[in-house]
């Protein structure tokens, strides 16, 4: 199982996606990954228990004020349940049955990568729908222990 939330405002609003946001200044990926997880689940989850899987730039030639770097983390220690809050709906999803059509498209591209344990670091690049792939330039590492499957 992988927790995903349906994005219920903001950016990428009705679309199901992970859990994050915004780094605030001083903070590490890392510490705006426990916030992020905290603010928008409940959840609580600490920095030393954060598996590393990978960074992603997400261009949109078209939007430019669209365009993020995500750090990508995965972890399998956390306390408490998922709560809905005013931005997300978490769901815990089979990793055999996530429900790509309501992801971004660019997910397919790298999610079964680090839920198989591999750590992934390139760009995605949206055509000018800002919804369709226009090129996918990632590179991944040999598999590490620990897969999510």
């Amino acid at each position: 199982m992988v927790l995903l939330g349906f994005k219920k405002s903001g950016f990428g609003k009705g679309k199901l996606d992970g859990i994050g946001g915004k780094i605030e200044p001083k903070e590490t990926p890392a510490q705006a990954a426990v916030r992020e997880v905290a603010e928008e689940t409940g959840v609580e989850i600490r920095t030393q228990d954060l598996i590393p899987v990978g960074d992603i730039r997400f261009l949109f030639p078209a939007s430019r004020e669209m365009e993020h770097h995500v750090f990508l983390f995965l972890t399998r220690r956390w306390k408490g349940e998922p709560k809905e809050t005013e931005e997300i709906r978490p769901a815990w999803v089979p990793v055999a049955a996530i429900p790509w059509e309501k992801m971004w498209a660019d997910a397919v591209h790298w999610l079964p990568l680090v839920l198989d344990g591999q750590r992934v670091s390139g760009e995605i690049t949206f055509n000018p729908d800002n919804e369709s792939i226009a090129a996918v330039d990632l590179e991944w590492v040999e598999p590490k222990s620990g897969a999510m499957s």
